[in-house]
């Protein structure tokens, strides 16, 4: 479950492999979106899943 980031980031549940990963690096648009696990969880209709906050955005070159 991903918290914060863009207003129209797409998706706010997305699949963490492998399980426990800490940090998220997220493709979007012209560069990525770095969330990090916060160690809560939250309850969703597909369960009980880890929550992820944004933290930070870098820029591809170019």
């Amino acid at each position: 479950m991903l918290e914060g980031g863009p207003g129209d980031f797409p998706g706010r549940i997305v699949a963490i492999d492998p399980p426990g990963t800490r940090e998220l690096k997220i493709p979007y648009l012209a560069g990525y979106e770095h969330f990090q696990a916060t160690g809560r969880t939250k309850e969703t209709a597909e369960g009980t899943l880890p929550v992820y906050e944004w933290w930070e955005r870098t820029e591809l070159p170019g």
